[in-house]
């Protein structure tokens, strides 16, 4: 041992007893020499890589092209596994199990000796989750993101992961559409290891990342497969060892100034709803005050990435345009001051930025849409709010009255919406209950319910819709999403019946039940909670103490912080 700087590892591998030994003497059977524990910086990389999760299939390398910057600045790395959620491979929803990968990350980086943590994520929920959980401890943090997909392809033409799904989906059950062509797109759509090729929410989370300084710049856009992407990795893995230098921990670039340059970053690229939970709940962790009236100053943002759901083109397309230093440099009079994992304010990451595509990236001058930003709605049926996405809504749907079809479940949905004599139009307001944080439970992507099929093949392709659930980042449509409180909390979205009058104004910002407080009142009275289905394990702990949407569907018992060193030996 050595006269260095003592760390946080010191606890672990620099004691000179029956304790250290232990702790050394294990993981030199790795191959580790004696001066790897000369009190160098353990650099510990949290990696998400799963066959299971298509979207961080790629992960596997980019922890390899991790360590060498590690290496080469100083550092010991050491990879360690935490839970993946494959967005489109989990059920009930991946959602559900969020909040479970941010306790793995909180208590993986808490019983290791690491003096500072390189996420390693991409896929939906991984990026927050990770980032919940290093909140709560509070080390030096930096994020590698696995990257989106190559643009897909099919029949000469670029189609978008999720987005098109949903297009082709309908065009199916309008027979427009075969069922050969369906399935030979299905095939072109996924050609490369890497998340959603569209801004749907993996790269969403990836955009803003970048925005709150979390990650080096350009690490959004950049495809997966793109040999920037490891030189990247490789450079963060130099820069994770300087930040531990430099005592530059998480909570000293994480502050309530980045989280409002996320809110802004994700109107201008036409970011998904679901930033919204997750930047809540990052926020919670982080003892940060974050409501939902703060993502009202998102509001007059102007779209300017020309991306799926909310424009034509892909993420590769806006990685050769520039990526995320041109909307920042966009952005710059907007952005608050900001600390980054760079020790430099939020600007330099604009710095020498220069758009290569004015289409793919609109200046503030000629925007794909004005004042695009998410909108936070409230009345009588959202007390606590809701969301509505107008960049990728129809214009005429975002000022709406009608009387609702009310769907009780998802299975009601689905035995019922492809009825011939479903009694709707396309001024019906269509009404989702059950789908909520604990009524699902998770909270799935079910918002942007198919359009009934009798309207669909009648050229009907939106209508409004209003659920407790939230929906895909790569899902288009005039959704109103996250309902709070949700239905099977007691909220009043649960006394909703069909026939009864829905106003929606995103304008406005208003979501009213046009129904009087005596008749609501009535039926409250009448009002029983559906019994649980889960009885037992992790979906039990989460049903009895997760938060509502407005309060970004943590768990309770997880908000906040504990940075308190481990002092208890394990022999």
């Amino acid at each position: 041992m050595t006269d260095k700087k003592q760390r946080r590892s010191h606890a672990w591998y620099g004691k000179l007893d029956k304790d250290g030994f232990i702790h050394r003497s294990w993981m030199k059977n790795q191959g580790f020499p004696d001066h790897a524990f000369d009190g160098r910086p353990i650099i510990g990389i949290c990696n998400t890589w799963s066959e299971l999760t298509p979207c961080n299939a790629g992960l596997r390398d980019l922890a390899e092209v991790v360590k060498r910057g590690v290496w080469e600045a100083g550092g010991f790395p050491v990879e360690f596994p935490v839970m993946s959620l494959g967005e489109t491979q989990m059920k009930p929803t991946a959602m559900l199990f969020r909040n479970l990968l941010a306790m793995d990350v909180e208590e993986s980086i808490r019983a290791y000796g690491i003096d500072g943590v390189v996420l390693l994520g991409g896929c939906d929920k991984t990026t927050p989750g990770q980032l919940m959980g290093a909140a709560s401890v509070d080390l030096p943090t930096i994020v590698v993101s696995a990257g989106p997909m190559l643009n897909g392809k099919w029949k000469g033409q670029d189609i978008g992961s999720g987005t098109d799904v949903w297009k082709f989906s309908e065009s199916v059950r309008a027979g427009e559409m075969s069922l050969q062509d369906f399935m030979a797109a299905e095939s072109g759509m996924s050609r490369s290891a890497g998340v959603c090729m569209t801004m749907g929410t993996a790269s969403t989370m990836a955009s803003l990342v970048e925005a709150m300084g979390l990650c080096l710049p350009t690490n959004a856009a950049l495809p997966a497969v793109d040999a920037r992407r490891k030189a990247l990795a490789h450079l963060t893995g130099k820069r994770i060892v300087e930040m531990v230098e430099e005592d530059l921990c998480l909570s000293k670039v994480l502050t309530k100034s980045s989280l409002e340059n996320a809110i802004l970053a994700n109107a201008a690229v036409g970011g998904s709803t679901n930033a919204v939970v997750h930047l809540l709940a990052i926020a919670g962790r982080a003892e940060i005050d974050l409501s939902l009236k703060d993502f009202e100053i998102g509001g007059e943002i102007p779209l300017l990435v020309n991306c799926m759901p909310s424009g034509k083109y892909l993420m590769e397309d806006f990685c050769y345009a520039g990526g995320m230093p041109v909307v920042l440099k966009e952005l710059s009079s907007f952005l608050r001051p900001a600390n980054t994992v760079l020790g430099k304010d939020i600007s330099s990451y604009a710095e020498g930025a220069e758009c290569y595509n004015g289409d793919v990236i609109r200046s503030f001058d000629a925007p794909l849409k004005p004042a695009a930003g998410l909108r936070v709605l409230r009345g009588n049926l959202a007390p606590k709010g809701a969301i509505i996405k107008p960049s990728a809504a129809s214009e005429h749907l975002l000022s709406h009255e009608g009387p609702a079809y009310v769907f009780e479940n998802i299975e009601d949905l689905k035995a019922n919406i492809d009825r011939s004599d479903l009694p709707v139009d396309e001024n019906t307001v269509l009404v989702l209950k059950g789908c909520g944080p604990k009524g699902y439970p998770g909270m799935p992507e079910v918002g942007n319910m198919p359009i009934p099929r009798r309207l669909v093949e009648k050229g009907v392709r939106d209508m409004v819709r209003v659920s407790d659930a939230r929906m895909s980042g790569t899902a288009f449509g005039t959704v109103v999403l996250h309902v709070a409180p949700e239905a099977n909390a007691g909220g009043p979205l649960a006394l909703v019946k069909t026939g009864d009058i829905v106003r929606v104004c995103a304008k406005e910002g208003i979501l009213e039940l046009k129904v009087s407080d005596e008749e609501l009142a009535r039926r409250r009275a009448q009002w029983q909670p559906e019994a649980s289905n889960y009885e037992r394990g992790y979906a039990k702990l989460y049903i009895d103490h997760v938060l509502q949407a407005d309060q970004g569907a943590d768990l309770d018992f997880l908000v906040g912080k504990d940075t308190r060193p481990v002092t208890r030996e394990s022999h």
